[in-house]
């Protein structure tokens, strides 16, 4: 349902909002070694995420990346929206484009009723879903499995 670009960039937020505060900036080889990532992939992920406002990015040896955000202020919405933009909750489930659903013709795909609920829902979860919410419910800071 996501890509594995989005779910790299959800990893690595909550990956930078579980760190002590004193840390200002973690370095990439940091980010990916520690959850296992491919650095040249998560970097450009990261400068993504960094170019919507979400993160920040300092180059230099000093350099990395930290939350530019309070992480109660960034939803799972604000992260897949940045990644894979809004295609999960618009586009058609068997078709390659937006659901053929027209009122006066009541062509849709054979899943249009069941999955716009579905879609509905997971709006509602990804909008109300915070880092911070999902970096207590993972374990706080400390030993913190992402």
């Amino acid at each position: 349902m996501l890509s594995n670009s989005c779910r790299y960039g959800i990893r690595a937020v909550m990956y930078l909002a579980s760190r002590p505060s004193g840390e200002k900036m973690t370095g990439i080889t940091t980010i990916s070694k520690d959850l296992n990532l491919p650095t040249p992939f998560l970097a450009k992920i990261l400068q993504q995420l960094a170019k919507h406002k979400i993160l920040n990015s300092l180059k230099g040896p000093h350099g990395g990346f930290s939350l530019l955000k309070d992480p109660k202020e960034i939803t799972l919405l604000d992260i897949v929206r940045t990644i894979d933009g809004d295609d999960i909750f618009k586009d058609c489930i068997i078709h390659n484009n937006t659901c053929r659903y027209v009122d006066e013709h009541k062509e849709s795909c054979a899943l249009h009723d069941e999955y716009s609920v579905i879609r509905k829902d997971l709006m509602k979860l990804f909008r109300s879903s915070t880092i911070y919410d999902l970096v207590q419910k993972a374990g706080g800071s400390e030993e913190i499995v992402i």
